[in-house]
């Protein structure tokens, strides 16, 4: 089947609770009704209004293709009592208002990875040992775990550093510990693998040893297009199998969409300041 171009997705960099550029930029994509919206992560924090972001993507319904961000999780943790408030965060509106429940229980039933089309989208990234198939079924176990009745302390045994490295042989918890941190927060990784956390400045900041995930001899993703987040450092980035899409708006930057067309030189970037929306200091 040929895809039109009113149906082939726009795929948008991380929001962070800057509603306005959102809005701005939605307006000027040439968008039908049933263009479906990817989301890449981190739709709330740091910005100036998480709650109106979240509140209008959760009401374009199926039109919207969210994936999982470290600050979605974040916000997710928060509610459940797992993490306190930090003095960056932009969540307590989300946390106070009438819908607050509606609105944790809609986010927390969103995926950790989308594949479509040939196009795999996770927040952060994925490990050079994981080939597309076996990416989604941890994505999917993750999925299923934090849409379960227990998922409290599910998300909360997720939460630290080790391991940093996968096998096949760990263990149920460390496992997901090892996804869940591959999926929302991985940067850079040695060449087998061994993730590093430290780091969020651009790939020439590469601390010794390691490489940009992307980067990784033999990475099993690179038949597909892995289109992701989360690097506001990396800025965006069209390569033929990978895109890049935060380009840091919530740091005063721009925030960019992308037409995500199965040919490379068909892919549209479209972008808006994002003057007013930074960051708040920690």
């Amino acid at each position: 089947m040929i895809t039109t171009l009113a149906t082939t997705p726009f795929a948008f960099g991380d929001l962070q609770g800057c509603h306005t550029p959102f809005k701005r930029l939605l307006s000027q994509l040439p968008l039908a009704p049933d263009t479906p919206l990817w989301f890449a992560g981190d739709l709330v924090n740091r910005g100036p209004d998480s709650l109106a972001t979240l509140r209008d993507v959760m009401a374009l319904d199926e039109s919207a293709r969210a994936v999982l961000g470290n600050h979605d999780l974040h916000l997710l943790a928060v509610a459940a009592g797992i993490r306190p408030l930090k003095k960056s965060d932009t969540l307590a509106d989300i946390l106070a208002a009438p819908d607050a429940g509606e609105l944790i229980d809609w986010l927390r039933h969103r995926p950790f990875a989308h594949f479509e089309r040939d196009l795999l989208m996770v927040h952060a990234g994925v490990l050079p040992q994981w080939d597309v198939t076996l990416a989604l079924e941890l994505a999917d176990e993750l999925q299923c775990a934090l849409r379960s009745p227990d998922w409290k302390q599910t998300l909360a045994q997720w939460y630290g550093n080790e391991p940093r490295r996968w096998s096949a042989d760990l263990k149920r918890a460390d496992r997901q510990r090892v996804a869940f941190n591959a999926f929302t927060r991985i940067r850079f990784c040695t060449p087998n693998g061994e993730m590093e956390f430290d780091c969020s400045n651009g790939p020439d900041a590469a601390p010794p040893g390691y490489l940009p995930w992307f980067d990784a001899p033999d990475r099993r993703t690179a038949d597909v297009t892995v289109v992701f987040g989360h690097w506001a450092a990396l800025g965006l980035m069209l390569k033929d199998n990978l895109i890049g899409l935060d380009s840091g708006c919530v740091w005063g930057n721009r925030l960019s969409a992308v037409r995500l067309a199965r040919l490379p030189h068909e892919r549209e970037v479209i972008q808006v300041a994002c003057d007013g929306c930074v960051s708040r200091p920690e």
